[in-house]
């Protein structure tokens, strides 16, 4: 198991954060020498290097030789070499897609986000002792001569021994319009709530909204106590009627929750629907615009929860990314049971707002890199710092990972890069950061040697690009044109990718090693029925000696 080294740097003095809402619990060498010493101090937060464009004539250009040859694929190397994003917990891509393929079909690539893949699985990245995060940096070589996969793993607190919380104050906002009337959509929605309703604390409250050509409150804020069987009975009465007029819900929704809204206690809305919104304003920015006093004064952040095998993906997730808030998809009970009585205190209380990642790549080891997938969520490198541009909303126990494919410059060795992550905490707003390093000592293991979590992170990642391209991964060799921040789809696969026969696997030799959750298992059988679906092609990616093996 490889040792994880943290460092912490603080720009302001730490304080208190949220605590836990339940759910159902009741440059060169020179620059970096600097770095390292104002690391050091404690309440200072890391200098990271920003290295320039490099010159001419130093190597950093492809030669004509290696456009030639293929090697460098007929791009330049970077402009800089800093990767800045915002942080991103969402999971709907991946689920929607596990849908889709079940029913036959291969998923849209469009809808098709690899970092919402990489993160639906658990990584067991140590925990930091109080707020904030963790950063840990790893990886390893791919089968592609000169490519390795770098992670970034970032990770939150979860909740103390005893699992102490402030009260929450959630407004419902569920899509009773006719398209809801399909089996798995508003009779899940209605279980999930049902099952959420008696697992929730008695200081708890609850307000229900629904919409479909318009929308009604059913439910005024009401503390939960001896009140459950209203919110049963409102519940019960949901029945599928006409339009989708997700903005009316969304407004009347915020409208409730800022009436409702409970000093002291995690207020928040939770959007259930399938986001086919056909009546009234049908733009995510539109629809935001409706209510962005409420997001920006109350602070009021969104939850959205994907449901339908027809479902409007693009919407959800841009609602939430510019609601300050994180998207999931359920496609039957034992998913929504999952989202409602584990994953939904992670989704509403914060130990983090405005989270942003940026990753300073060493020119004199690094050649080129790319950040897979976070294409939605580029920051400028230059806002990395700056606290009034909107980053991720994190909540306790979360962990975010972020894969780079790294293409490292022959013979050479050190400092390969430095990964920060910077955050307002969600009480007082003050600034924090934390930092690690990563040598080029740590990715000369091959991928088949890493630990569990980086070999799963790299068959989802795979896994998403395959069918992101709308082809099975390893039908040609090498990634798409670099860029220091995102990359787009180019119709390239990543270094090193492997046929989707062997991904599957992969996968499953991953779900059977030792005692692992049943997500693997289901990451094998959905890349598996997408083997099927293009046709089960079994062409090579990547080259080298022991071609996509990635073993678990």
């Amino acid at each position: 198991m490889r040792t994880w080294k943290v460092r912490r740097g603080l720009l302001a003095a730490a304080v208190a954060g949220g605590l836990l809402l339940t759910g159902c619990g009741g440059g060169g060498n020179t620059d970096r020498a600097s770095d390292n010493s104002q690391r050091e101090r404690r309440g200072t937060a890391p200098v990271l290097p920003a290295p320039g464009p490099a010159s001419p004539g130093t190597g950093d250009a492809a030669t004509p030789d290696e456009r030639q040859d293929g090697k460098d694929r007929g791009f330049a190397p970077p402009p800089d070499y800093l990767s800045t994003f915002a942080l991103d917990v969402d999971t709907a891509s991946y689920g929607f897609a596990r849908r889709t393929l079940a029913e036959g079909r291969l998923p849209d690539p469009a809808t098709v986000r690899p970092e919402e893949f990489v993160n639906s699985f658990r990584q067991d990245y140590p925990r930091p002792g109080g707020d904030g995060f963790s950063v840990n940096v790893d990886g390893a070589r791919t089968d592609e001569e000169g490519w390795s996969l770098l992670r970034v793993g970032l990770a939150t607190r979860g909740d103390g021994a005893d699992g102490e919380r402030p009260p929450a104050a959630l407004t419902f906002v569920i899509d009773v319009s006719g398209s809801m009337a399909e089996p798995g959509r508003l009779d899940l929605v209605k279980e999930s709530l049902g099952i959420m309703t008696d697992k929730l604390r008695d200081d708890d409250s609850v307000a229900l909204v629904t919409f479909s050509d318009s929308a009604e409150k059913i439910l005024p804020m009401t503390r939960l106590g001896d009140h459950r069987g209203k919110v049963h009975s409102a519940v019960d009465a949901m029945e599928p009627t006409q339009s989708t007029n997700v903005e009316a819900g969304i407004r009347t929704g915020y409208d409730t929750a800022v009436g409702g809204r409970r000093d002291g206690a995690t207020n928040r809305v939770v959007l259930l629907s399938d986001a086919l919104a056909n009546t009234g304003e049908t733009s995510a920015d539109g629809i935001l615009e409706r209510i962005s006093d409420a997001r920006s004064e109350h602070g009021i952040t969104l939850f959205g929860v994907g449901v339908g095998s027809d479902y409007g993906d693009a919407l959800m997730e841009r609602l939430a990314d510019k609601g300050d808030g994180h998207t999931t998809y359920v496609s039957d009970s034992e998913e929504a049971r999952k989202v409602f009585c584990e994953q939904l205190p992670a989704n509403i209380e914060l130990r983090a707002r405005d989270a942003k990642a940026q990753v300073a790549f060493d020119p004199k080891t690094v050649k080129q890199f790319r950040l897979i997938g976070y294409d939605n969520r580029a920051v400028a490198d230059d806002d990395f710092r700056d606290d009034t541009v909107d980053g991720g909303e994190v909540g306790p126990g979360h962990t975010v990972t972020a894969l780079y494919a790294v293409r490292m410059r022959p013979a050479t060795s050190g400092h390969v890069a430095t990964a920060s992550v910077r955050w307002l905490d969600p009480g007082n707003r003050a600034p924090h950061e934390e930092s690690n390093e990563i040598e080029s000592g740590d990715l000369e293991g091959g991928l088949r040697d890493a630990d569990h979590g980086l070999r799963t992170a790299a068959v989802a990642a795979y896994f998403a690009d395959a069918l992101r391209q709308g082809a099975p991964s390893g039908t040609t060799s090498g990634p798409e044109p670099m860029s220091t921040s995102t990359a787009s789809p180019s119709g390239q696969p990543l270094p090193g990718a492997p046929p989707l026969a062997e991904l599957a696997r992969n996968a499953e030799e991953l779900s059977s090693d030792g005692d692992r959750d049943k997500a693997l298992s289901d990451l094998a059988t959905a890349v598996r029925q997408a083997d099927r679906l293009t046709g089960g092609y079994e062409g090579g990616g990547g080259g080298g000696e022991d071609e996509g093996e990635i073993k678990g």
